[in-house]
This record gives C-alpha cells, sequence and structure tokens, in this order.
C-alpha cells in the first residue's frame, strides 16, 4: 500500500488532490492519503449547504465552506482533526463496507489506548459510546474512495455554532446531517499520545498501519506530486472546491420563510432558492410603502442567496419605498 500526507492545509485542494489521485493515477497498490486543514465545514454531495451552515457565525470566524464528492452530512474540522482516505479499485472492496475500511486505522487507535472503538451505525466510529469519526464512500468509473475524520483535539465548542442553522422555517429536499454526540480520541489515548502535535498523531497512526518504527522504512511508499499533478490539482480546486456555483449552486431547490416585526410593521417573506439563487420571493404582512413590494421581489430574482450578493443588488434601492421605516441592514438581515 502506497500513502500520501497532504502538505495543504486547505480543505478544498485536498479534495482536489484526493478526486485527482483516484481518477487520474493507475495504483498497482491502494494507496492511503492523509490530511488536515485550517477551520472547515465539509457539507455533503446531495445536501443543501445553507441549510447545514449557521451562515453569519461562519462568516464571522472565517471558516471555509465546500462540497465533497461523497454522501453523509456536513461536518466540522480544524487544526486538531485528521481525515484519512483509502483509495482502491473498486472491483476489490464492497461499496458501504465502511468496517474493513477503517480496520487499519482502528486496530491502529486501539494499539495506542483507545481500546473501547467500535464501527456503529452506518459509517460512524465511536470511542466509548461517542462518535469521532464519520465516513463516507464515492466511486467512479471503476475506482472509489471511503474516507473519514479522526477527531484528535478539535475545538468542539465550534461545532455546536458553526452547524446549529438558526431556526428559521425551512424545507429542503436535500439530505439532512443527523447531529451525533461527538467527543475527541485525545482523552482516550495512553498519555504519551496525549500531548502530539496533529502531524505526529498523523505520523503515528502511519507507523501503526504499516507496522514500522520509522517511516523511513517505508520510504519507498511515499507518493509524490509532479509538477503536473499540481497544476491537474489546482484546476480541480478552482472549478469546485473554490467555485461558489459548487458549493452552494448544486444545493437542491428549497424554500425559506423569514418573518420579523419591526416598529413599523410586520414583514414575512417566503423565499423560493433554486441552485443558490432566489427563484421567486413573496412578502406577505401589516407593512407600508408607497411602491409596491412584488416589483423589489422581481429585482431579486437571479441574486445568489446570500447576505453579500443581497446587499449589492440593492445597493441604488431605497428599501424604505417599499418598506416604511426599515433600514437596509434590517431588511438583508431578515431576508438572508
Amino acid at each position: 500500500m502506497y500513502y500520501y500526507n497532504m502538505a495543504s492545509e486547505d480543505i478544498g485542494y485536498n479534495l482536489a488532490t484526493e478526486q485527482y489521485l483516484m481518477n487520474n493515477k493507475d495504483f498497482d497498490e491502494p494507496i492511503l492519503l492523509f490530511y488536515y486543514q485550517k477551520p472547515c465545514i465539509i457539507v455533503g454531495r446531495n445536501q443543501n449547504t445553507l441549510e447545514e451552515i449557521n451562515q453569519d457565525y461562519v462568516a464571522e470566524h472565517n471558516i471555509q465552506v465546500t462540497r465533497r464528492l461523497s454522501g453523509g452530512g456536513a461536518v466540522y474540522d480544524d487544526l486538531g482533526n485528521v481525515s484519512f482516505s483509502f483509495v482502491v479499485d473498486r472491483d476489490d472492496e464492497r461499496f458501504g463496507d465502511f468496517k474493513a475500511f477503517t480496520k487499519p486505522i482502528v486496530d491502529a487507535l486501539k494499539e495506542m489506548g483507545a481500546t473501547d472503538i467500535e464501527v456503529s451505525g452506518r459509517n460512524d466510529i465511536l470511542v466509548n459510546g461517542k462518535k469521532f469519526s464519520g465516513n463516507a464512500m464515492y466511486v467512479k468509473d471503476g475506482k472509489m474512495f471511503s474516507h473519514g475524520t479522526l477527531m484528535y483535539d478539535v475545538d468542539q465548542s465550534v461545532i455546536a455554532h458553526a452547524l446549529n442553522v438558526p431556526k428559521d422555517k425551512m424545507a429542503s429536499k436535500g439530505i439532512k446531517s443527523v447531529r451525533s454526540r461527538v467527543t475527541n480520541l485525545k482523552p482516550f489515548l495512553k498519555p504519551e499520545y496525549q500531548n502530539l502535535t496533529i502531524a505526529e498523531f498523523r505520523d503515528t497512526i502511519l507507523r501503526k498501519v504499516y507496522g514500522v518504527d520509522d517511516l523511513a522504512a517505508v520510504a519507498d511508499k511515499a507518493y509524490q506530486l509532479t509538477a503536473d499533478d499540481k497544476q491537474a490539482i489546482q484546476k480541480l480546486y478552482d472549478d469546485y472546491y473554490n467555485n461558489w456555483d459548487w458549493v452552494y449552486g448544486s444545493s437542491p431547490e428549497f424554500t425559506v420563510k423569514k418573518r420579523e416585526h419591526f416598529a413599523s410593521g410586520t414583514i414575512d417573506a417566503r423565499v423560493l432558492v433554486e441552485k443558490g439563487k432566489i427563484k421567486q420571493v413573496t412578502f406577505f404582512g401589516d407593512f407600508f410603502g408607497e411602491k409596491d413590494a412584488r416589483d423589489l421581489a422581481t429585482q431579486l430574482e437571479g441574486v445568489r442567496y446570500d447576505q453579500p450578493s443581497l446587499r449589492e443588488a440593492l445597493a441604488d434601492v431605497d428599501i424604505t419605498d417599499y418598506f416604511a421605516g426599515i433600514s437596509i441592514d434590517q431588511f438583508v438581515q431578515l431576508l438572508g
């Protein structure tokens, strides 16, 4: 088995690397990939991105958001998490057999002291009954990968905020995440493994998987990206993982109900969003305005459904013409 430790801390570039190696390289053995990244949220292929994230919190804390090729639910990562991926020929493995794929990782962690580990449900790995790893698979053209997370020392206080969508009424055809009790692995490991850097944690697992004391012993199994590889990966990154149309525009159609009472009246907005853009808006309420709010609704059609885009689209609009006593900030906050 080959391995590759990704140097990037950008989730989009790491996912692009995974995709490239699966689609474009023919290895005579499976390859095990390891990567870690700065704070980010990765939504599943079939999910509605806006339904999974707290937009205000994500923007305020500069959390990167992207979409992966595989299914499953949304996850939060930071530099306290290591992700792993097994890339194999489709004929060699059975899709959905997470227990078989994760066995080398599970065995390594048990050696490190986390003895009460089990693969549970569809795709989770638990320690002492709490989830520390979620896994997903993807198949294309006779190749497949199975990737997962390993929460070593993730800032769990962020998870509740970043993935806690405000309770607006939203109806979507997207696959919704199922929240589970999560934990970090660190306290369940032997003392000598509780103060590792994330790179040391990764390398320790890798040594356990190979059964060696020094990775130099398996240096011939380490893959190195070529200049051509890097160029192709950058294109995938630009076309997909750093592309608004892929991250947000691929979301299923959904509707949002936003209602708020202001001193000057109540606005009840029903927003239909398709491919991440406003398809239709309808305004109800006891508000006053000199102009017909239906005309404003027409102007908003085709606008990306996020606050910066709404603000840009309304830059030349006097919102008080439609909703007396309402500021542009209040309106954008309500709608977005």
